[in-house]
C-alpha cells in the first residue's frame, strides 16, 4: 500500500470511483484489522480509483483517534464523525450522503462480510446490475436462537410486506450504483429500514451467496432487545397488516358477542336463566382488555412514528467531516447533504 498519493494525478484520471461506506460504533478492537484487509483489496483493483469512508456513530472508545491516525498515512479515507450515537441504518445514510462513487458500497468493519467480495460485486456491476447484495448461506459464530429468529423475521416480512419483497438472509453488505444511491437518498424518513429501502427503490439486482464469517474482534453491538426493536421497526415501516389486524379482529369479535348476547336474551325469555358464570364472565373481560390494550399499543407503535417524522429534525449532526482526497471534494453538497 503506497502511503503517498498524488492527488492531482487522482483528479485528472478517468478511472471510476468506488466509495466504500463503513459505519463504526466502538470498533477499536478490529478497525485497524479490517483496515489492512480493505488495503489489499484496494491495491488490487488497479482499474478504478476507491476511497473508504468510515462514519464514527458516537463511539465511546478509541475508535476515533484510530480512524485520524490511519487517514493520517492513506489520503483514501474519509471521516465522519457524529456528534453521538444516532443508529447504524442513520450512520449508514451519513456515509451515503458524503460518497461520491460512480459505485457506492456498504460493509461492516467486523469483518463478518469478507471484504474480497467486493470484487464479485464490482464484476457484476460492470454486467449491468444496479444493485449487488450478499446473501447469506451460513451464519458462523453466532447463535441457533438468533438465527431461528431471524429466519422467522424473513418469513413474517415475506408474508405482511406490501409489494416490496425484502431478499432473505441479507444485510447491508452490497454494491449500489450512482443512479440508486440517489434514489434512495430521496428517502429522508427517520424511521429507517434500510433493508426495505433498498428493495424499495428497485432497479436490477444480483445476489451473490456466501459462507458469513464470525467476528473478527470484539462483540457484537446487537442484543436482542435491539433486534426485537429493529424487527419492529421493519414491521411497522412496511406494513399496516397489524392495522388491519386489529380491524378484522375487532370486528369479529364485536359481531361474536352481539351474536352471544342474542343467544341470551332469547334464552333467558324462552327458559329464564339463574345469575351463573362468573368465572367466564371474568375471562372474557380479561381476554377483550388484553387484546384492546395490546392493539392499542399497536397503534401507538405507528402513531409514535407519525410524531417523529413532523418534528422533522435532520437525520444526524456532523461533529467532523474529513474528505478524502482521491476525488475532488464537492463545492457544492447535494441537497441531502445539505439537509443532514
Amino acid at each position: 500500500m503506497n502511503e503517498s498519493f498524488n492527488t492531482e494525478q487522482s483528479t485528472q484520471t478517468n478511472k471510476p470511483l468506488i466509495s466504500v461506506v463503513v459505519p463504526a460504533y466502538n470498533e477499536a478492537d478490529v478497525i485497524q484489522v479490517f483496515y489492512e484487509r480493505m488495503c489489499k483489496l484496494f491495491d488490487s483493483l488497479s482499474d478504478y480509483c476507491c476511497e473508504m469512508i468510515i462514519v464514527n456513530d458516537g463511539s465511546q472508545d478509541l475508535t476515533q483517534s484510530i480512524i485520524e491516525q490511519l487517514r493520517s498515512k492513506d489520503n483514501r479515507i474519509a471521516s465522519i464523525s457524529l456528534t453521538r450515537n444516532f443508529g447504524k441504518e442513520i450512520a449508514m445514510t451519513a456515509g451515503l450522503d458524503h460518497a461520491k462513487g460512480d459505485a457506492i458500497i456498504i460493509i461492516d468493519v467486523d469483518l463478518q462480510d469478507p471484504p474480497e467480495l467486493i470484487v464479485k460485486f464490482i464484476e457484476e456491476w460492470q454486467n449491468g446490475y444496479d444493485i449487488v447484495y450478499a446473501r447469506r448461506t451460513a451464519r458462523d459464530g453466532e447463535t441457533w436462537l438468533k438465527i431461528f429468529t431471524a429466519e422467522m423475521f424473513y418469513k413474517v416480512m415475506d408474508k405482511i410486506s406490501e409489494r416490496v419483497k425484502i431478499p432473505r438472509n441479507t444485510g447491508d453488505f452490497r454494491l449500489m450504483s450512482r443512479r440508486s444511491v440517489d434514489a434512495l437518498l430521496q428517502l429522508r424518513e427517520h424511521h429507517r429500514f434500510m433493508k426495505g429501502l433498498y428493495a424499495w427503490v428497485g432497479f436490477p439486482s444480483k445476489a451473490i451467496d456466501y459462507r458469513r464469517d464470525p467476528r473478527a474482534a470484539g462483540s457484537s453491538k446487537f442484543n436482542y432487545w435491539g433486534l426485537w426493536n429493529f424487527a419492529l421497526e421493519g414491521i411497522t415501516s412496511f406494513t399496516v397488516i397489524p392495522l388491519k389486524i386489529a380491524t378484522y379482529l375487532g370486528l369479529l369479535t364485536s359481531l361474536s358477542a352481539f351474536s352471544f348476547g342474542l343467544f341470551i336474551i332469547i334464552k333467558t325469555l324462552l327458559w329464564g336463566d339463574s345469575v351463573q358464570g362468573f368465572p367466564t364472565l371474568m375471562v372474557t373481560i380479561l381476554f377483550l382488555g388484553g387484546v384492546q390494550l395490546f392493539f392499542i399499543g399497536v397503534m401507538g407503535e405507528y402513531l409514535g412514528r407519525i410524531f417523529g417524522e413532523t418534528k422533522q429534525r435532520p437525520l444526524y449532526l456532523i461533529q467532523r467531516y474529513s474528505p478524502s482526497h482521491y476525488c475532488p471534494v464537492e463545492q457544492n453538497p447535494t441537497p441531502s447533504a445539505k439537509q443532514a
